[in-house]
């Protein structure tokens, strides 16, 4: 595995909270008018933390362990907004969903940084991916950071041009 993506894993955690706490206060469950130029799921600002979390611990867990221990399983893609109504998003603590995800990283982590090259060219199938080696999804994970990051950016701009035109 390349240092940078494994450099790039580490630090989301923390990234996720810094661009979360940049959200202005009484914003963090506002919606905008339209989700039109996201470049992530359409969540709120509390919604897109949630999101990480569960696709890192439902997600991405499963689909590591599930790729070392199986013979090119067939790894499901889940279903973001069932997960968001089930576990009610909108009524989560953000301390609470940040250190979860920042334990879950942890382990993330753990597991790579574990595994040989044998293993990390292990094969599987992956809902919306196609056939990909255990070494694409970790870069696939890698992407998805970057795409939450952006969305929260995304928001925050949104949010910025909101107050404006109150303002």
């Amino acid at each position: 595995m390349n240092p940078s993506t494994l450099a790039a894993l580490a630090a989301f955690p923390q990234q996720l909270e810094d661009f979360y706490r940049a959200v202005p206060e009484g914003y963090q469950r506002w919606v905008p008018p339209s989700w039109d130029g996201i470049p992530s799921e359409a969540y709120n600002a509390i919604g897109q933390i949630c999101h990480v979390r569960d696709i890192e611990i439902d997600g991405y867990h499963v689909r590591l362990e599930r790729t070392l221990r199986e013979d090119t399983p067939v790894l499901a893609s889940l279903d973001g907004e069932a997960l968001a109504a089930a576990r009610n998003y909108q009524g989560a603590s953000a301390s609470e969903v940040l250190a979860t995800f920042a334990a879950a990283r942890r382990k993330t982590l753990q597991i790579i940084t574990s595994l040989s090259a044998a293993d990390l060219a292990r094969q599987a199938v992956f809902e919306g991916y196609g056939a990909l080696t255990l070494c694409s999804l970790v870069h696939y994970l890698c992407r998805h950071d970057q795409q939450h990051l952006a969305g929260l950016q995304w928001l925050l701009g949104k949010i910025d041009a909101s107050r404006d035109e109150e303002g």
